[in-house]
């Protein structure tokens, strides 16, 4: 994926994307999302010591996982795979961050449930210092430091051998843990919204973690060279006129005002 979506062609089977009211990703600023602590949901992601099945699927690379759960405000949804966005599709407050980690959940009703995880790059002294941890045999310190993630890094070690959309590869085996850990010790920014990508589906239970994970720079490099750009632009507060809707509208009051123009 080297270029953002046609999102001005999308044809009637996506007519959402265009008319949708509560749209994503969106700024996650006060009063747009209720706060749900990492303490009061369930989650757990079975680790893969087999590795998983890594692909481009064109439009972002996708991990293709082996067993999790989210419960949450008494609903059960299945892990189906988690994805990545570059830069990142919801703001934080107004900010973009370097990239953001989608962990998409189902359950038996077919519905939603996204985990969003923003990614930032480690900075260089935080990834020496977990480089030398890991050296000498102690704990990485992990996400809390700014130090890279050790599943992000070890995911992204093989992205470069997926850079052709249609490709895949098996990942070294992957520990999990880490990340649940570090979700369940922070919070969640909660609300309804939609999928990012077409048919932009309303009704996704979008949890946006408050936890910051991290890539070391000569990681965010590799990936983003294979990903390129891939992130929708935010969209308008939930229960607001789509963007798109306004935008068209706005283009045809503009040329009907020209047609009068001439007219004149």
């Amino acid at each position: 994926p080297k270029g953002p979506l046609n999102w001005a062609a999308l044809d009637s089977a996506n007519t959402a994307c265009a008319t949708g009211t509560r749209q994503s990703p969106i700024d996650m600023v006060d009063g747009v999302f209720e706060i749900l602590q990492g303490s009061d949901v369930e989650l757990t992601v079975n680790d893969m010591p087999d590795g998983a099945e890594f692909e481009n699927l064109g439009t972002t690379v996708e991990v293709v996982t082996q067993g999790g759960t989210l419960t949450a405000n008494g609903k059960t949804f299945e892990l189906q795979q988690f994805h990545f966005h570059l830069p990142s599709e919801h703001l934080d407050n107004g900010t973009s961050q370097a990239m953001e980690m989608h962990m998409v959940f189902q359950s038996a009703q077919q519905e939603i449930a996204v985990i969003g995880v923003y990614i930032n790059i480690a900075d260089q002294a935080a990834a020496a210092a977990a480089k030398r941890s890991r050296i000498l045999g102690r704990q990485d310190p992990g996400a809390s430091s700014g130090a890279p993630t050790t599943l992000l890094e070890t995911v992204f070690s093989v992205v470069d051998q997926i850079a052709t959309p249609g490709t895949r590869v098996k990942t070294p085996p992957l520990v999990m843990s880490e990340v649940v850990n570090i979700l369940k010790a922070n919070a969640f920014q909660i609300y309804s919204g939609s999928l990012t990508t077409p048919p932009c589906s309303e009704g996704v239970n979008w949890h946006v973690s408050t936890a910051r994970l991290f890539v070391s720079p000569q990681t965010f490099t590799k990936a983003r060279d294979v990903i390129g750009f891939n992130s929708r632009f935010p969209q308008n507060t939930p229960g607001q006129p789509n963007i798109l809707m306004i935008s068209a509208l706005s283009s045809a009051a503009a040329a009907v005002q020209a047609a009068v123009n001439q007219v004149a």
